[in-house]
């Protein structure tokens, strides 16, 4: 039962419901899943994020390209039900009240995940304070760092509120809710002053945390200055993380304090593990690869086509190898109905209307500008020829770039631009606003081809070429994150680029992404249509059976909840999702 928790899963975002902005992108995504592979496997677990009632924002985009938002507020009260057990943090020595609202992830076997959205909306607040969990990424440093005080620190008072003191792990999705060791370790010292830890203390803390980075980039950690963390949480706080080396040169790495008080540390794809290794060298690093929630992202017709063909994916998502056996037909005919209801989407949001006959590519993520939105365009004579010689294009894109990312803007702008520029070539390009997930469910059953093309070795894992692979959608994507696993060349799409390589060559990727386009890609779409539907095939066979979150967590139970007595093993949670 979900009051029998034994892993508190933390996570700035998650994904938990369309119509509940409490999410901006993948971290959030995988976040939900994982907790909705845990309520159909039966693992005892809790979420805790904050509630972000003013969402990430809602993106407006005007007929340039130019990004505006607003907020994108929703209804706590439509979907969640208020707890009334208090907590408390000390945010720049004053008390700031937080309660929680709860939100049921209920399971395919009928097993509970309870989550908890953190609240200081709250009149026993100041007006500042009841802000700190409107929106999520939004203010300054100075808001970043309140805000992980309430979701780690917080956090863990209110499941002590809530009377979950059977809980012996604690899993912390990135650095932002680091904090949490912090109140673990007051804990452990019953009120004690904490420069009174003892190495056995923090062991102790550390024996009951994992924590999972998802970040290559050195820039992606959140970094404090001291002036500001000793401000926001007082001096003793300050001494203690100080002692505790988690403040190099003189300011406080969220991701130091999460290595130094966790028992188990994994990146989230094979080639991040060695990367985030490699970083912070200090500390043993694991990797696990992430995985999707294959009922949330499997479009209708495919759900449809499984439950006929191989009912028990539902239960067990290794049942996606025997897709080989579903005719190829079959698999066409799905494919056209969720490619019809993209296009009528398509149609109703933007009045563009795509043709069902033409080779649609659908890029959608995050516009940052390691992703490189605009590598498509590197060179746009030589698209135009492809596009003139072999067969038409049709571009579908979506993303979001950070209110304070100039970079990401101008990636959208230049999308816009070559837009404008290859009109009348045989080349269509849709820009989708406000994506979400409901659109990412629409574009990775909908179009194609899936195209990732970022810098290298910058992709952590990604996981939309996964969704696309649960509806037949081969990937077309340079091999970097989770694709160095899932590539195999013709059968569950194409590199661009080397894969032996371990370096960015840009010359070797614009020529391989041209070429396999021309010779390889568009000739057998358009005149070998069974070879292209042998590939959608193989895709969901080999990719969909393991990028998966229902495989990852139970990695997580045999490699990282194992040692903290979690006592459930994956094979009894398949035997309990199964009854």
């Amino acid at each position: 039962m979900s009051e029998n928790a034994k892993v508190a899963y933390f996570s700035m975002e998650m994904a938990l419901d369309p119509s509940m902005h409490t999410y901006s992108g993948g971290l959030g995504v995988l976040a939900g899943d994982t907790l909705r592979s845990a309520a159909d496997l039966g693992v005892p677990m809790v979420g805790v994020t904050l509630i972000h009632q003013k969402g990430y924002f809602c993106q407006h985009l005007d007929e340039n390209g130019n990004q505006t938002e607003t907020d994108d507020s929703w209804k706590p009260e439509d979907f969640l039900r208020p707890e009334t057990a208090p907590a408390a943090v000390t945010i720049e020595g004053r008390t700031v009240h937080v309660r929680a609202w709860r939100y049921d992830i209920r399971g395919i076997s009928g097993h509970v995940v309870p989550v908890y959205l953190l609240n200081t909306d709250l009149p026993e607040n100041s007006p500042w304070d009841r802000t700190l969990t409107d929106h999520l990424y939004g203010g300054d440093e100075h808001y970043r760092i309140c805000q992980e005080v309430v979701l780690g620190i917080g956090g863990v008072h209110i499941l002590n509120a809530l009377g979950h003191s059977e809980l012996q792990g604690f899993h912390m999705n990135e650095g932002h809710s680091s904090f949490l060791a912090l109140a673990l370790l007051e804990m452990q010292l019953k009120g004690a002053d904490l420069s009174a830890a003892t190495e056995q203390d923090i062991e102790a803390v550390r024996a009951r945390c994992i924590f999972t980075t998802h970040t290559p980039v050195p820039a992606g950690h959140d970094q404090f200055s001291r002036e500001l963390f000793t401000h926001v949480l007082g001096e003793h706080l300050g001494s203690t993380l100080d002692a505790t080396h988690c403040c190099p040169q003189g300011a406080l790495n969220m991701t130091f304090l999460a290595l130094r008080f966790s028992r188990y540390v994994n990146g989230v794809a094979m080639r991040h593990g060695e990367i985030s290794h490699d970083m912070f060298p200090a500390y043993p690093i694991h990797a696990i690869t992430n995985g999707v929630h294959a009922l949330t992202w499997t479009s209708p017709p495919f759900r449809e086509l499984y439950d006929r063909h191989i009912p028990e994916w539902r239960y067990d998502n290794q049942y996606f190898r025997y897709v080989f056996g579903i005719p190829l037909e079959e698999i066409l005919q799905a494919h056209v109905r969720a490619r019809k209801t993209l296009f009528e989407e398509i149609k109703a949001a933007t009045g563009e209307q795509l043709d069902e006959k033409v080779m649609t590519l659908g890029f959608a993520r995050r516009a940052a500008t390691y992703k490189r939105t605009n590598f498509l365009f590197s060179n746009p004579e030589r698209l135009k020829t492809i596009a003139g010689s072999v067969g038409p294009l049709q571009i579908v894109f979506g993303g979001k770039a950070h209110p304070r990312d100039e970079g990401g803007k101008d990636l959208i702008r230049r999308i816009f631009e070559a837009r404008q520029a290859l009109q009348g070539h045989r080349i269509r390009i849709v820009y989708v606003a406000n994506y979400d997930w409901r659109w990412g469910q629409l574009l990775t059953s909908g179009t194609d081809l899936w195209l990732n093309t970022p810098h290298r070795p910058y992709e952590a894992s990604g996981t939309s070429g996964m969704k696309a692979a649960l509806n037949g959608v081969p990937s077309f994507s340079i091999p970097d994150g989770w694709w160095l696993e899932g590539h195999l060349e013709g059968a569950t799409g194409w590199d661009i680029g080397r894969s032996e390589s371990s370096s960015e060559d840009h010359a070797s990727e614009e020529a391989s992404l041209y070429d396999k386009l021309e010779f390889i890609i568009l000739p057998m779409f358009y005149k070998r249509p069974e070879e292209y539907a042998q590939v959608m095939r193989s895709t969901i066979a080999v990719n969909a059976s393991f990028f998966n979150t229902q495989r990852m967590l139970s990695q997580y139970l045999r490699n990282a909840y194992e040692s903290i007595k979690v006592d459930i093993s994956a094979a009894d949670a398949e035997e309990k999702a199964g009854k």
